[in-house]
């Protein structure tokens, strides 16, 4: 049910999800809102309540009516977690900025994007794009691979591991957002996510290093394996970095789109090689 899941949901998010309406994170916002103390163990706290409301639903949906709810609830939950909606109408927008030269509207929308690592202050325009990319890059990450990575560990129970995961990027975006660096620091956040990262980043960095230049990531890819404090941002995107190298990077349009391009394709490889395996595994 996992793949068949997985496939309704990337299809329903591909055509429909545009804006915040079918976003997890928009749905926790009146929970964040009431949040006013931060420590690891409330974020702790909060995460294993949100974990287990679902887990609870899905034991109480199991058996009804040939599992119908339960299909139809694994469904709407993904929809919910997969996938970056409002971002991507940010990313439009930045491309409708940067084509009528608005710089303003511009770096607006650089700012949406690049929310959670910011863009370094007083960068030239080539780092400035690197970093845009960047961002891109890990957007793709956290709101397709990530959730894609622990809906599959997760097995039966894979919209319990999903939801916890969303939870936790939401409670972060929220944080960037709206509250101060300090805290944010408190709320523990950036190193529970740190943790949870390690495998997937290093999973999918694979890709990104075969996809691209091997003679350069594959190297780079076995020394983050022994590597347990460099960010996963920092790992992940300097991996693909060597898949765009031969892309331009002086361009305010083409670059985002080159990143963006790399990550679509890194997705779909991913899921297809989860079907395979999947089909592999039923006939076997």
């Amino acid at each position: 049910m996992t793949l068949f899941t997985l496939l309704l949901v990337m299809i329903w998010e591909r055509l429909f999800k545009l804006g915040e309406h079918w976003q997890l994170d928009h749905r926790l916002e009146a929970l964040f809102r009431r949040v006013k103390h931060f420590s690891l163990m409330r974020t702790i706290l909060m995460t294993a309540v949100c974990m287990l409301v679902v887990f609870l639903c899905i034991r109480a949906l199991q058996g009804l009516f040939f599992n119908v709810p339960l299909l139809v609830f694994w469904i709407a939950l993904g929809v919910l977690c997969i996938g970056a909606g409002q971002v991507r109408l940010h990313y439009h927008a930045y491309l409708q900025a940067a084509s009528h030269d608005d710089s303003h509207a511009r770096d607006a929308m650089a700012s949406e994007l690049t929310l959670i690592h910011g863009i370094p202050p007083d960068c030239d325009e080539r780092e400035y794009l690197k970093e845009l990319q960047n961002a891109l890059l890990w957007i793709n990450f956290r709101f397709y691979l990530a959730p894609l990575f622990w809906f599959i560990v997760g097995g039966v129970w894979g919209p319990v591991t999903l939801t916890g995961y969303a939870f936790l990027r939401a409670w972060q975006t929220w944080l960037a957002r709206h509250h101060s660096p300090q805290e944010r620091l408190h709320s523990g956040i950036d190193a529970i996510l740190h943790i949870l990262d390690w495998i997937p980043v290093r999973l999918f960095g694979v890709a990104y290093a075969l996809l691209g230049h091997g003679e350069r990531a594959l190297p780079a890819w076995f020394a983050s394996l022994a590597d347990r404090h460099t960010s996963q941002y920092q790992v992940l995107t300097q991996l693909a970095q060597y898949s765009l190298a031969r892309e331009p990077h002086l361009d305010k349009i083409k670059t985002p789109k080159a990143a963006v391009s790399m990550a679509k394709k890194t997705s779909l490889v991913i899921l297809v090689v989860v079907a395979l395996l999947t089909i592999y595994g039923t006939l076997v």
